[in-house]
């Protein structure tokens, strides 16, 4: 039950995801094959059912791939089912103050570190074999990655109180919530946008924590240049992009 995209992060590597809105366990085994190191489970914008996301989770570690979620909300019964099933970190939606984050931890982490509920014969704790109990609280205290979004206003005004939360591991700058909440909907290379990007991003590396993000192949050098480590791009946007390059090619033939 090692994290090793955790790890990674923690290191100093960057680590590289695809995130899936559509339940399909073919399409994690995929991007599994291609090289990625995680893949982010999305159910806050995303159609897949608790059952498929166990099932997407057993595909990401068949694969290699370290699976992460993001719930449609931070509840912690909500969040308490996605981690019986087995995937190894949560990525919670519209942190944006401290309170809000504690209560992420203390959804993902078992006693002493948190309140997450305690069952015997879930996946996530190898149904009970060749392993105790109390040894799998703290493997999975240790290894289960803990990430919050800053999408907000309010999340960029707290954000350094919220790097400072014991247990946050990965802060998330959202950058199509953070652009409409900057009053720039869907403009991400708006500025404003950018700026608040380039801040955040500069508070999170003076944390101490890891920052990530989401976004295409045209910017993810400069997001590596900002000390962005935890990066992922949409499944579409592989999509769209292949297929252009594609057609560029066949065209001129």
């Amino acid at each position: 039950m090692v994290n090793r995209m955790k790890e990674q992060l923690l290191q100093g590597k960057a680590a590289f995801g695809v995130s899936i809105m559509i339940p399909s366990v073919q399409i994690v085994e995929m991007v599994g094959k291609l090289g990625f190191d995680w893949v982010l489970i999305d159910c806050e914008h995303g159609a897949i059912s608790l059952e498929t996301v166990e099932l997407m989770a057993m595909a990401a570690q068949a694969s290699g791939l370290i699976p992460i979620v993001r719930p449609p909300k931070n509840d912690p019964e909500i969040i308490l089912q996605y981690m019986d099933r087995g995937v190894m970190g949560i990525q919670a939606p519209h942190v944006s103050t401290v309170d809000e984050a504690r209560a992420v931890v203390s959804a993902v982490k078992y006693h002493p570190l948190g309140t997450r509920s305690l069952a015997v014969g879930t996946r996530a704790a190898n149904y009970g074999f060749g392993i105790t109990l109390g040894e799998y609280t703290q493997q999975a205290n240790k290894e289960i990655l803990v990430c919050v979004q800053i999408e907000d206003t309010d999340a960029l005004n707290n954000i350094n109180a919220i790097a400072g939360v014991e247990g946050v591991d990965v802060l998330f700058i959202g950058p199509s919530d953070l652009s409409q909440s900057l009053g720039h909907p869907g403009n991400s290379e708006h500025p404003v946008v950018q700026k608040a990007m380039r801040e955040a991003f500069e508070s999170i590396a003076s944390s101490g924590k890891v920052a990530g993000t989401a976004g295409n192949f045209e910017v993810v050098t400069n997001r590596l240049e900002q000390g962005v480590a935890y990066y992922y791009v949409h499944l579409t946007t592989i999509l769209n992009y292949s297929c252009s390059e594609f057609f560029k090619r066949v065209r001129i033939i």
